[in-house]
């Protein structure tokens, strides 16, 4: 064989080897870079470090808390024992009622809030709440007038219904009175029925009248509060 053929075909050799290793060494120094980043998270993710008290004042510190401990405030430590945070125990009876109450002032605070924006929103002025105030109150005095006068009718009709039952037992002192038609017994049972109702009606109407009066007196009052007016 000629010399060029020979070294030639010790070229084309070593060529076919270098480009078979070289694969090889790059995935042995990707795996190794893999690897050192998995170690490299492992050891920066530090391990929590707990610390709490016990019933009798016992400091405890570890890594994970017993269950029966789990109910008591817990502290969560860094490396350098610095709290980074607070994991709260179980809330006692007097905390859970002191957010109860906190949560009733805010839910007041957020209620008086929308009032106070629907107020403004409705009325420009004073007199304008008083206008509609004394609307409405005409309308429960009209109420009152109609009811009461309805109920001055019945009751002249229960009179005259008594005096008509009086001619006859069990309400008659003669012993030889006949006894009442069940008619004028149902007529009269029935008339003190709807006196008993309409002197419910009139009670709820001036009732409704002063609670309006009320609510509007304070629309006022918060009304020039929320203007600078007082």
């Amino acid at each position: 064989m000629p010399l060029s053929s020979k070294y030639a075909n010790q070229s084309l050799f070593h060529a076919r080897n270098i480009c078979d290793i070289r694969p090889m060494k790059l995935f042995f120094a990707s795996s190794a870079v893999l690897l050192s980043l998995s170690l490299g998270a492992v050891a920066d993710s530090p391990q929590k470090l707990y610390k709490w008290i016990d019933e009798d004042g016992v400091v405890h510190f570890g890594d994970s808390v017993p269950a029966r401990y789990s109910d008591l405030e817990k502290q969560v430590l860094n490396e350098h024992g610095v709290t980074v945070d607070v994991v709260r125990g179980k809330k006692t009876a007097e905390e859970k009622a002191e957010e109860a109450r906190q949560a009733e002032i805010r839910l007041a605070q957020e209620m008086q809030r929308r009032a106070d924006q629907a107020l403004l929103a409705t009325y420009l002025s004073v007199a304008e709440i008083e206008m509609h105030r004394d609307r409405r109150i005409e309308l429960f005095q009209a109420q009152t007038r109609v009811t009461e006068l309805y109920l001055r009718n019945q009751r002249r009709r229960l009179e005259l219904l008594m005096e008509e039952a009086n001619k006859f037992r069990p309400y008659s002192t003669d012993a030889d009175a006949p006894m009442i038609e069940r008619d004028l017994v149902d007529d009269i049972a029935e008339t003190k029925e709807v006196i008993e109702r309409h002197q419910g009606n009139l009670a709820r109407f001036q009732d409704d009248e002063q609670q309006i009066i009320a609510r509007f007196d304070g629309d006022i009052d918060r009304f020039k509060t929320l203007k600078g007016l007082n």
